[in-house]
């Protein structure tokens, strides 16, 4: 569809998806392969249901409060898949289990415990991934790369959660290629993992990139990567 057509966020979200395809295509991968989560962190239900017209059918939320007022508003038939990407306070496990789809920072055996109780008490599976903390910022939630063996051994004999791979944040630069030797730690540790325990990452996603580093990401084996301000704007 000719972009002067389309709504601003529309027309981001085409531009975007032309360049997950070239990243992706740079390095002999599908398109198909990744996953574009919108991030609707402070952004109004009306830009996420603009972004659904536009066909995400994934969003990424960083507060469990926050995905309490959006969340319930996309439940008709076509429903997107949610995904928390923030940090999870203990007390609000249950909730964030009730509300989201997938939970990607998990750092900790004792917050995968939670999670598994309060899905059980759901009737619920609900897949995670693994923050790992490979910038060692203050400022950043995650667990240090020596920890993610024993949490991932944890997390093999919990109920009502699926392990399905790694989630990291890298610090910011301006020049997204400086990025890459995190996103590059990243594949490897997952890769070490998957070759001593084979299946211990589920499908194996890699979740890295944003709005500024995505397409260096890519060329690093993400399969989700997680873009906010280029899709609706600056917060």
């Amino acid at each position: 569809m000719n972009q002067k057509f389309l709504n601003p966020i529309a027309q981001n979200i085409q531009r975007i998806r032309e360049r997950i395809a070239r990243a992706a295509e740079s390095r002999g991968r599908s398109p198909g392969e990744i996953i574009l989560l919108a991030i609707g962190k402070t952004f109004p239900r009306e830009a996420i249901a603009e972004a659904m017209a536009a066909g995400i059918g994934s969003f990424g939320e960083s507060r469990v409060q926050e995905a309490e007022t959006k969340i319930p508003f996309f439940s008709g038939a076509v429903k997107p898949e949610w995904h928390l990407i923030g940090h999870l306070q203990s007390n609000k496990t249950r909730r964030a289990v009730e509300l989201f789809d997938v939970i990607q920072s998990v750092d900790s055996a004792k917050l995968a415990a939670r999670i598994s109780q309060a899905a059980r008490e759901l009737g619920k599976t609900i897949p995670i991934l693994l923050q790992a903390d490979l910038g060692n910022e203050e400022t950043k939630f995650g667990a240090p790369p020596d920890e993610i063996r024993g949490i991932i051994e944890a997390v093999s004999g919990l109920k009502g959660i699926r392990l399905d791979g790694l989630m990291t944040i890298p610090p910011y630069f301006e020049n997204q290629e400086d990025a890459r030797p995190y996103f590059s730690r990243l594949r490897e540790l997952g890769e070490k993992l998957e070759t001593e325990q084979p299946g211990c990452l589920g499908k194996r996603h890699l979740s890295m990139g944003m709005s500024h580093d995505f397409e260096a990401a890519i060329r690093e084996g993400a399969t989700i990567v997680r873009v906010g301000t280029a899709i609706f704007g600056t917060r």
